[in-house]
């Protein structure tokens, strides 16, 4: 398997932090849909002993990114597009809904986060740093999600955000060309804006834009 390259730092890593790690090298493609998973490789890469190795691989497997059978070999999992297409699904209705109970509690603070995260993201996709557009787009949502004061919201999105990840790096990607304007990932912004101001308008049709958002990612393998 190869070890990504990047160093981490030399700390103590918490179970969560490993995992973290893992997730974002396999939803980035770092670790390749197919390749073998090996306690050891990954302990030297992170600086950890098999124990929080083990403990994030199976986390890995619950979600559905690396198959892990006892006394077998644990790899990551192929893209899966009919559980990809699942999970857009799942995630549109979380974040429609979230705008939906966010309206009524929405207030000048969200406002100005709502501008802030997507001016960063703006910024992100114009100097074509997909990690950083990724990251301020999950804060722009995240304010709806707040707002909406549905703990079990945020609970479902952190489960099934990472089967979307590659979706979302291929509508980042520069390299990504839509007639949708909805799935278009540099208009993107533009499209967070109308959300925002239907939002302030107390419009169910800002539930709508926000379920669209989602759906309209493109397929990040073959269908």
């Amino acid at each position: 398997m190869p070890v990504p390259t990047n160093p981490i730092e030399p700390r103590t890593l918490l179970r969560d932090d490993v995992y973290s790690h893992l997730l974002e090298a396999i939803v980035s493609g770092a670790i390749a849909p197919g390749e073998q998973l090996r306690d050891a490789e990954l302990a030297q890469w992170l600086g950890v002993s098999r124990t929080p190795i083990r403990e994030a691989l199976l986390r890995l497997g619950q979600i559905g990114l690396v198959s892990a059978q006892p006394g077998r070999a644990t790899y990551v999992t192929e893209i899966d597009p009919d559980q990809e297409r699942s999970a857009k699904s799942v995630l549109a209705t979380m974040h429609r809904l979230a705008v939906e109970e966010s309206l009524a509690h929405l207030s000048t603070h969200h406002w100005d986060q709502l501008s802030a995260a997507n001016s960063d993201f703006a910024a992100a996709l114009a100097r074509d740093d997909i990690e950083a557009a990724i990251a301020a787009d999950d804060s722009f949502h995240k304010v709806f999600i707040d707002a909406s004061r549905n703990s079990a919201i945020q609970s479902v999105v952190d489960t099934f955000t990472p089967l979307i990840r590659r979706a979302e790096i291929a509508r980042f990607g520069h390299d990504h060309v839509s007639e949708n304007p909805m799935s278009s990932g540099h208009n993107s912004a533009n499209v967070h804006e109308i959300l925002v101001t239907l939002a302030k308008e107390q419009s169910p049709k800002a539930a709508q834009v926000a379920c669209e958002i989602w759906n309209s990612l493109p397929n990040s393998s073959p269908k």
